[in-house]
């Protein structure tokens, strides 16, 4: 709505094409407007010196995780926060977390869960970021262990055979003889023949 009280498209007519111009703001309602903003701004501004004090910035120190050793920047009041709740080590939030994992694995014991931890950091930092190969052999080395060891649980020896039950040998391969000595015989007689 235009100051003077009538809307701005309402002073445009378009009635047998003739276009009249919208009528000129006048200076007392551009000077009220602009009062009123000020008015506002003014408002505002007594407000936020008031209420809002905003708190001193308090210093920003590197601090350094005790398990990764990775680096990130704190205050001191956080960092204090930190050590008193993982036993006075600092601990950054990915080790937290891991932390944590480990403590629903062994029942909530945060001391052994932050040792078993800060033990997997110290291996991996000193196998996987030296030689990043060694540690992927590793792991292809304990993937091959338990894998193994779950098939050789599963597998049917033949002194299980007598107690297994007839559903359990219908996945296995049953061997009633080997088929080398008949191999042997075949090469022999065409070599022979």
């Amino acid at each position: 709505m235009a100051p003077n009280g009538e809307t701005l498209v309402g002073s445009y007519s378009n009635r047998d094409n003739i276009v009249q111009k919208p009528s000129r703001l006048s200076m007392e309602g551009l000077q009220r407007t602009i009062s009123d903003i000020s008015f506002e701004l003014s408002k505002e501004t007594a407000a936020t010196d008031s209420s809002s004090i905003l708190p001193p910035i308090t210093e920003v120190e590197d601090g350094k995780c005790e398990c990764c050793g990775m680096s990130e920047e704190c205050t001191s009041e956080y960092i204090k926060r930190v050590r008193d709740k993982f036993l006075g080590k600092f601990v950054c939030g990915l080790c937290a977390e891991a932390v944590q994992q480990e403590m629903a694995k062994n029942g909530g014991k945060k001391e052994d869960a932050l040792n078993e931890h800060v033990s997997a950091c110290v291996q991996f930092n000193k196998v996987c970021r030296v030689n990043p190969v060694l540690y992927q052999a590793e792991a292809m080395r304990e993937i091959l262990k338990k894998s193994a060891s779950i098939n050789r649980a599963k597998s049917i020896s033949p002194r299980d055979r007598g107690s297994a039950s007839s559903t359990q040998r219908k996945g296995g391969i049953a061997r009633s003889s080997s088929c080398i000595p008949a191999l042997t015989r075949e090469i022999n007689d065409q070599r022979n023949g």
